[in-house]
This record gives structure tokens, C-alpha cells and sequence, in this order.
């Protein structure tokens, strides 16, 4: 093996937590998208940053590449160890560290999940808002710059960590940012970590911004004949200053899906879900104002969940959208991907992947983040068909050339990895050099998660 020694005094030093038992090598080299496996050489479960940084001493002096692992439901490959090496899997470092229920902030170690940091704080009467649908590792999260169906109110990971705690590629241990609510002093180191999806340093803490639990919660949903109109009206609401927690978009062929997967009854076209927070009288004014501006876009069967079994029955639904299309074809497999627009291109930009999708006899159903221009397709494949899967990632292709030429980029949320590594000079141009000198500046020997995002070192 070419890591041989590396792997040596990295068992000397973590024991039974260093393994390269053929399961969890397999386990750490599979992607929830179409990305080959690429197993790793093996995989480290550290539980102090201490023990991480010294790994990192090691992988360093025998130049073995480090790959970060949460949860592994990252979907554009960034988790996995491409050039072999060691994968460190966070999950043994899952605790809260601190709670400041009076500056609404909290310190986590970076593998526990979103969920599981929720249900610590219910007492508090704060909760983390960032919801990208799967339950993922926070530490995740802050690499990939995460958000999802909360974006539209609460923002997305950028706007929610106050600063971390960060292992570079030679050991050493640093901290960013504070936890005070704003600052100009400096770099925003925060800002470069977060994002980098690993290849500049290993995230072993974070400092996350809290909100407060709201009085009142609204769901509701409602079906258009057109995505046109559904788009205007959440322009409308937008402009009008009515603060929607969630807005997403279904198309026909995924609420399809959701009927046959889940037994729902909703009228095959495209449905908006929708959600309030705010006190009673707040989410009633927002829930009415709303239900005014779709009547004026030929919204139609307007209605409303109000009970919390009834919202979580919604947001099921929406969440497991992606385990519905792939039952509409047991045993395919999908490019999942992501663009993201100007609100005001979306339409358009929907509407020409859906026709893009039909004239390539692609099957692709579309759901988003209608608030903020995001949205996805799942580009499904027969695995054993490779003019099909061929088929697929070209129109992958052309969502994000017609998504840069309408203003906007390659990836809303899903971030670069190996899948839209090819894209970042069409879309940065000089800019993905400077980003390249950055990761070679910081990490020389290249052990940093090699092979993503940036340019390859010269």
C-alpha cells in the first residue's frame, strides 16, 4: 500500500479507532449520487481535536491525502477519497459544548446532526433553522455551505456560523471569528472555511447562530396550471415583504411520485409548499395576505396545516420527494444536481429544462427552493445503460450553461466536489485561479481533500 507508513503510526496512535476492515472502507467510498465507489485506504473515527490534528502531522509528513466525512450525504462527491488516503469520520465528535441561551448561540463538535442538535436545544426554546432535507453532520453542512428550505427567512450555513475551530493541513489548530454579531477585523477567515468543502482544513468545532422557537407555525399548499404563475406570485409575496419561512416548488411529475410513494391525493400540476412562523396573529395576517396574492395567479385548492403532525406530514413529503422519484424506477440510479438563478429568470429556467429534458428522452422531475432561485433535478438512469446515464449528465450539462448565461451558477447548494469541478472556470475565470493559489498557499502538499474544487496544484 502506498500509505503503508502513514497508516502505521496513525494505529499507534488511535488504536481500534483507525480501521481498514473491507465493510467500512466500502461503506466510506459510496456517494448517494452516480459517483463510482473510490474506498479509501482507511478511515479514522477521532474523538478530540487533538487527535485529529496530530493525524494530520502524520498524513502530512508521509504526504497521504485527508478526506472529511460526516454523514456522507453530500451529493456532488466531496466526501469521497478520490486519490485514496484517509477518511476521518466526525461521528464520534458529536457533542454540544456550549449553549448561550441568552446570545442565542451554540458551540457543537462537528459530527453531531442537525436533528440531533435540535432535540438538545428544545428546552432552550431555540432551535438551529438550516434545513437541507437529509439529517446531516453539521461539520458537513458548514464544508459544503449548506441550506435549503429554510434559506428564504433564515439563510443558509454562511449566514449562520459566528466561527470555528480548524485544523490546517500541517496540524496546526486555529480558531476564526467570535461570537459577537459582527466584526471587521481582518480576513473573514470564516467565510473562506466555510465552503471550502475540506480542502484547506478540517472543521473540528463550530459556533452556530440560534433563532427563537416561533409562537405559531402555518403550513400550507396549493397547485398552479402553469410554473409561470406559481414564480410570479412568490415574486409577489417576496416584493410585498411577507417573511416566508419555506417555499418550495414540486412539478407535475413529482407530485406523481409523492402520490404513488407516500398516498397522497394532490392534482397532478405544479404545487407550491409554503410555511409561516411568527406569532398567532402574525402567521393569520401572512397566511391571508399569501392566500390574496395566489388567488390573482390561479392558485387553486389552497390549504392549510396548522397542526404539527399535519406540517410534518407536509415536509415528509417534500424531504423524501427524492426516494419517490427513484420508486418510479426500482433499481436506477440519478444525477442529482443543482442551479441556482435570479427569482426572476426561474421560470424560464425551469421551463427550458423541462422541454430540454423531454427532447432528450430524460427522465427528470424538478422541485426547488422557489424563494431563492434554487432548484433540482433528478436525472434518473438505468445504471446498466450507458448511453442513458450518457444521456443524463449531458443534460446536467446544459442546466448549468443555461443557468450561467441566465445570471446565475452551477450550484445553489449541493457545492462542487468532483461533479461541477469542470464548470468553476466558466463560471469564476480568473477568480478559480486565485481560489487554486489559496489551497496551494495553505495546503502545499496537496493531503487536503485532493482532486475537488480547485484547479490541480502545478
Amino acid at each position: 500500500m502506498a500509505y503503508d507508513a502513514a497508516l502505521k503510526e496513525l494505529s499507534a496512535l488511535l488504536g481500534d479507532a483507525l480501521t481498514l476492515s473491507k465493510s467500512d472502507l466500502d461503506l466510506h467510498g459510496r456517494s448517494e449520487s452516480h459517483f463510482p465507489p473510490t474506498p479509501p485506504d482507511a478511515v479514522a473515527y477521532p474523538t478530540t481535536t487533538g487527535q485529529v490534528s496530530e493525524l494530520v502531522r502524520i498524513c502530512a509528513r508521509h504526504g497521504c491525502p485527508v478526506t472529511a466525512w460526516g454523514t456522507g450525504t453530500s451529493l456532488e462527491g466531496q466526501s469521497q477519497a478520490v486519490r485514496g488516503g484517509v477518511v476521518v469520520d466526525f461521528s464520534r465528535m458529536n457533542r454540544v459544548l456550549e449553549v448561550n441561551q441568552a446570545d442565542m448561540d451554540v458551540r457543537i463538535q462537528p459530527g453531531i446532526t442537525r436533528e440531533e442538535l435540535n432535540r438538545e436545544l428544545r428546552a432552550t426554546g431555540l432551535f438551529f433553522p438550516v434545513d437541507p432535507g437529509a439529517n446531516a453532520s453539521l461539520g458537513g453542512m458548514a464544508a459544503t455551505r449548506a441550506s435549503g428550505t429554510t434559506a428564504v427567512r433564515y439563510g443558509t450555513m454562511r449566514d449562520n456560523v459566528l466561527g470555528l475551530e480548524v485544523v490546517l493541513a500541517d496540524g496546526e489548530v486555529i480558531r476564526t471569528g467570535t461570537r459577537a454579531r459582527k466584526s471587521s477585523a481582518g480576513y473573514d477567515l470564516t467565510g473562506l472555511f466555510v465552503g471550502a468543502e475540506g480542502t484547506l482544513g478540517l472543521i473540528t468545532e463550530i459556533t452556530l447562530r440560534l433563532q427563537g422557537q416561533p409562537e405559531a407555525i402555518s403550513a400550507a399548499v396549493c397547485g398552479f396550471e402553469r410554473i409561470g404563475d406559481a414564480v410570479a406570485a412568490v415574486i409577489d409575496t417576496i416584493q410585498m415583504g411577507i417573511p416566508m419561512a419555506r417555499i418550495e416548488f414540486i412539478d407535475t411529475a413529482s407530485v406523481r411520485a409523492v402520490n404513488a410513494y407516500a398516498g397522497m391525493e394532490f392534482p397532478e400540476k405544479p404545487h407550491l409548499l409554503v410555511e409561516f412562523h411568527g406569532s398567532d396573529s402574525a402567521v393569520a395576517e401572512q397566511a391571508e395576505a399569501f392566500g390574496a396574492i395566489i388567488e390573482d395567479h390561479g392558485g387553486s385548492g389552497y390549504a392549510w396545516a396548522q397542526k404539527p403532525e399535519d406540517r410534518s406530514a407536509l415536509w415528509t413529503m417534500r424531504h423524501n420527494a427524492f426516494y419517490a422519484i427513484l420508486a418510479l424506477r426500482p433499481g436506477c440510479r440519478s444525477v442529482v444536481t443543482d442551479v441556482c438563478v435570479p427569482i426572476s429568470r426561474l421560470a424560464e429556467a425551469v421551463d427550458a429544462t423541462t422541454a430540454d429534458l423531454e427532447a432528450h428522452g430524460v427522465t427528470g422531475p424538478i422541485l426547488g427552493h422557489v424563494g431563492d432561485g434554487n432548484f433540482h433535478a433528478i436525472l434518473m438512469f438505468d445504471p446498466n445503460d450507458p448511453e442513458e446515464e450518457a444521456r443524463a449528465t449531458a443534460a446536467a450539462s446544459r442546466m448549468v450553461e443555461r443557468a450561467l448565461k441566465l445570471g446565475g451558477t452551477s450550484t445553489g447548494e449541493h457545492g462542487i466536489g468532483i461533479g461541477k469541478r469542470g464548470y468553476m472556470e466558466q463560471e469564476h475565470g480568473a477568480a478559480w485561479s486565485v481560489m487554486g493559489r489559496l489551497k496551494k498557499a495553505m495546503d502545499p502538499g496537496n493531503i487536503m481533500n485532493p482532486g475537488k474544487l480547485v484547479p490541480e496544484p502545478d
